[in-house]
């Protein structure tokens, strides 16, 4: 498998589980108000929920900046030639990329502190803490990939990815990302 299909793989991956972390949150919703409607216990349910929002939200992250979907504010990009607007696409991927590795670092430390100390989860469910934390580190290292990856793409001359994904769904008349 080359790099770039294993990256690809592992950005649509990443967004096919944060999808199923969506599901799972219907799931688990229906099924509460299922089991209160039939006079049983639902505890447990408010903890499994936020930590699958958790997860969608984090998993889906370099999925999304890949494909288009994350706000770009154009409006100073489109009115710059095309030399300089290249460089102020590399400016805000480098300036992306501190961010998000402050981010994954924080993240990561984050995590690690809950292992190592031992934390447990304060609701009905008590399981360690960096488990559900975990998809927050995760997101965060695919999102940093994704974003290294595409600066290399666009310091090698080619468009974004994510520019080129949204003219796509635009060339087949679809706007519902622009509303």
């Amino acid at each position: 498998m080359t790099p770039r299909r294993l990256l690809d793989t592992l950005y649509d991956g990443a967004g096919y589980l944060a999808a199923g972390f969506v599901f799972a949150i219907f799931a688990v919703m229906v099924a509460s108000t299922v089991m209160r409607e039939l006079g049983l216990r639902t505890g447990g349910t408010d903890d499994l929920v936020a930590w699958f929002c958790a997860a969608a939200g984090f998993l889906a992250m370099a999925h999304t900046f890949r494909h288009g979907d994350f706000v770009r504010v154009e409006l100073l990009i489109a009115r710059l030639g095309e030399r300089r607007a290249r460089q102020v696409e590399v400016l805000a991927l480098v300036i992306g990329i501190a961010f998000v590795a402050f981010l994954t670092w924080a993240a990561s430390l984050f995590v690690y502190e809950s292992w190592d100390f031992g934390d447990m989860a304060n609701g009905l469910i008590p399981i360690p803490l960096w488990i559900p934390q975990s998809s927050f580190v995760l997101g965060a290292v695919l999102l940093l990939a994704a974003i290294v990856d595409e600066l290399i793409a666009v310091l090698r001359g080619r468009r974004p990815s994510y520019v080129v994904a949204v003219e796509e769904r635009h060339a087949r008349g679809d706007f519902t990302e622009d509303i």
